[in-house]
């Protein structure tokens, strides 16, 4: 062989080399997440990264478009048999990551887990399945459910609340629903360490959980056997890295070593649109930020010279509402990635008022509220939030607590990481904490029956009702308003438990988020509006 002819054949095999290590390098992808899942158990607790996480392992009887349109998931039809029955009828051809048919025992036993489920925070995956009075499974492919009333929502809800287990993740004898006496089950239900751990995370999904590390980040490796041929997922494994911080995980994705970042500051965005290497999708959500004040209770985190609980009282809760600047804080601290809000859906949204009216930021009215009620002199106020949860979520709480001290509430802030803050909350550590929640439904019904109505376990109401809130009228608007099949009166009820709640001040609203996702040249992203940041949505920019 020549010299030539071996520098030639030499300069084919480096370039064979770098197109293999690129090919490699593209079936790999990084992305940075603001916050991590608190679980791999798709039951744990109802949060947007812990769905997120597992809707790559597990899938649900409705799928969700990216702009929230239910199409057929694991389920290809369903109907109302009458008011209070529904059938599904099942996807043949499914099949678990562990080869093991999908059939109907797998909805009946996922049922069954929502209620049997000793590691869940807030009951907050039972708010649907508790309201079920019975299950069926005549054959392998039909699931036929009865409801304790008309639940006319009830596939939306199946869109993002009964993720789908195998049901030999547990030994059990024939499963019946009989969810009081363990459907069958004869051993021990899975705890969240079952998933965490990779041994229970057994789902239909486009991947594996390979591993889950809190602190460190999780791996995902592609499901070769996905079911959906149509939709297999374009990376082999996918890392999800937790990095807080807005300013580090900027840099990350600069530097390479990250493909995609969740929520970059938005005084970043002209800065990567400047640069031809990197790109970003801004979508709005239905995602509202508020704060839920300690109405119904007490708390050590709020005190009143007069011994008592100065939030009970209707005139303070007002008086904070419009002590905060709301437009100042989207444009200043959300740099415009926000919408103002004085009501808790978006206007015109099914339940919403049709156009709320402004809360005008007053300081002087609300100093003079405070002196009705008898604090004049203010009162002590401890406001809790994550400080990795919610975009700037942090710097909001700081920015609220300054609005108040300055009506004359003496105010502290404690701001922690998300896995800390919501078992706290849970608990009812807090007095005065922030809130994120979608309006996953796209009607009122989701975030009033889980955070407004009277709580209520035995019927799952209010199972996020930290604050205790409790009011008979809206009760009965909101709970008629969700047994009612007929829209038009469905849409009316709720527009009255809306301005109920509102006059009341069950929870202080202040906006709506965008979702911002940016990423390296030569891949794309489809911004959801339901926040999930998917690796199945992101697609080499030629795809």
């Amino acid at each position: 062989m020549s010299s030539r002819t071996t520098a030639v054949f030499l300069a084919v095999l480096s370039m064979a080399g770098l197109a293999a290590a690129s090919t490699a390098r593209a079936q790999t992808l990084k992305i940075a997440v603001a916050a991590e899942p608190t679980a791999a158990d798709p039951y744990y607790h109802r949060t947007t990264q812990n769905e997120s996480l597992a809707a790559h392992v597990f899938e649900e009887l409705i799928g969700r478009t990216a702009d929230m349109q239910l199409v057929p998931g694991l389920a290809t039809s369903w109907k109302n048999l009458d008011e209070t029955t529904w059938e599904f009828k099942l996807r043949d051809g499914v099949k678990f990551s562990n080869g093991q048919p999908f059939t109907s025992q797998d909805v009946l036993f996922s049922i069954c887990r929502s209620l049997n489920n000793p590691t869940n925070v807030s009951r907050s995956y039972t708010d649907t399945t508790k309201r079920l009075t019975d299950v069926q499974t005549p054959d392998d492919h039909t699931v036929i459910i009865k409801t304790d009333g008309p639940l006319p929502l009830l596939p939306a809800e199946f869109a993002h609340t009964l993720p789908i287990l195998w049901n030999g993740i547990v030994p059990h004898g024939k499963l019946s629903f009989a969810p009081k006496t363990g459907c069958g089950v004869t051993g021990p239900w899975p705890t969240a360490i079952d998933f965490n751990n990779g041994k229970d995370a057994i789902g239909t999904g486009p991947y594996l959980l390979k591993s889950y590390v809190p602190g460190t980040g999780i791996d995902l490796v592609r499901n070769e056997n996905y079911w959906d041929a149509k939709h297999k997922p374009y990376w082999k494994e996918v890392k999800f890295i937790p990095v807080p911080n807005a300013g580090p995980r900027l840099t990350g994705l600069l530097s390479g070593d990250f493909d995609m970042i969740e929520n970059p500051a938005a005084r970043d965005l002209q800065r990567i649109k400047n640069d031809p290497k990197f790109g970003y999708v801004a979508t709005p959500s239905t995602r509202l930020i508020f704060f839920q004040p300690a109405i119904g209770r007490t708390s050590p985190l709020v005190s009143g010279p007069d011994g008592k609980n100065p939030l009970a009282d209707l005139r303070v809760r007002q008086a904070i509402n419009m002590a905060i600047d709301r437009k100042t804080i989207v444009s200043r601290l959300m740099d415009g990635m926000a919408t103002v809000t004085y009501q808790y859906m978006p206007d015109g949204m099914f339940g919403a008022l049709p156009k709320a009216p402004e809360i005008k930021y007053d300081p002087a009215r609300a100093k003079k509220l405070l002196a009705e009620a008898g604090y004049a002199n203010g009162f002590e106020l401890t406001l809790s939030s994550p400080n990795d949860r919610y975009i700037n979520d942090s710097q909001v709480v700081q920015a609220v607590a300054q609005y108040l001290s300055r009506i004359g509430i003496k105010t502290h802030v404690d701001a922690m990481a998300a896995t800390l803050y919501f078992p706290k909350r849970a608990k009812l550590d807090f007095a005065f904490s922030m809130g994120g929640w979608p309006s996953d439904d796209g009607e009122a019904s989701d975030l009033f029956h889980i955070w407004v109505t009277t709580h209520d376990l035995p019927h799952a109401r209010g199972t996020s009702n930290y604050g205790r809130f409790s009011n008979a009228d809206f009760d009965k608007a909101f709970l008629q308003g969700e047994a009612t099949v007929d829209p038009a009166a469905r849409r009316k009820l709720y527009e009255q438990a809306t301005q109920i709640a509102l006059d009341n001040v069950a929870l202080i609203p202040l906006y709506f988020e965008s979702s911002i996702w940016a990423f390296r040249k030569g891949i794309t992203y489809e911004g959801r509006r339901d926040q999930y940041t998917l690796a199945t949505s992101v697609k080499p920019a030629t795809m």
